[in-house]
């Protein structure tokens, strides 16, 4: 147990800085991604409702691909196919120059491609359970399209899709451990990288699996808190 103890520990015989940090890189993913996915996510919804036959059918392009790819091939043609299409476009400009993606960058953009597709469908199944009345009313008293989203559909939006963005959030948190495989310094990564030294690969794969409950659990709790606040806050209203 001490030479455990001494292994997860901080300091120059521990593993604790470097799983420290990785868990550092894990959140601060997850939560620059989150928003990139709801903003992303809400506007595909908002081109599957639109009058518009062009942007449904570009919604819905971009639904099926990001849902029907799996996440690291998504990851993948991010990290490599975009860094390589770059390049070719400055070779026009300038033979010389050459562009490398950042690993953080591209998981927050592929994980955030992947959430959007979801929370997209997400939001359209919480704007399809907003009565057409809701609507109605507002435009009866005098609120243009945008006030309407804004002080009428938004806050009934939020409590019905609240639930269900939850859910991809615990599911975009665990995804997140993909990025481990293009260099990014995350939970998985550092606990890997620890368990192949000190070959105590039980030791470390069990401490990531542990780390990632924890989150998981304080992020349930949460979005619980979030839901009955606002909840009451729809009773309030």
């Amino acid at each position: 147990m001490e030479d455990y103890a001494t292994l997860l520990g901080f300091g120059p015989q521990g593993w604790g800085d470097q799983i420290a940090s990785g868990v550092a890189i894990t959140v601060s993913l997850a939560l620059a991604t989150l928003p990139i996915g709801l903003l992303a996510g809400f506007l595909v919804a908002l081109a599957k409702r639109s009058p518009e036959p062009s942007l449904r059918l570009a919604g819905n392009i971009y639904t099926t691909i990001f849902r029907g790819l799996p996440e690291l091939l998504t990851l993948f043609l991010v990290f490599y196919g975009a860094q390589i299409g770059l390049q070719q476009v400055l070779h026009l400009f300038d033979p010389e120059a050459s562009i490398e993606i950042n690993s953080f960058v591209a998981g927050m953009v592929a994980l955030g491609a992947v959430f959007s597709s979801y929370a997209s469908e997400v939001f359209l199944s919480a704007f399809r359970a907003i009565p057409a009345g809701q609507y109605e009313g507002a435009y009866s008293i005098g609120l243009t399209n945008g006030q309407t989203m804004r002080l009428v559909i938004l806050p009934q939006l939020v409590r019905i899709a609240l639930p269900g963005l939850s859910n991809l959030w615990l599911i975009l948190l665990k995804d997140t451990a993909l990025v481990s495989v293009i260099g990014l310094a995350d939970i998985l990564r550092q606990t890997g990288i620890a368990a192949r030294v000190t070959r105590q690969a039980f030791l470390f794969f069990g401490t990531a699996c542990l780390i990632y409950l924890v989150l998981a659990i304080l992020s349930s709790f949460a979005f619980t808190l979030i839901e009955r606040r606002v909840g009451r806050g729809g009773q309030h209203s």
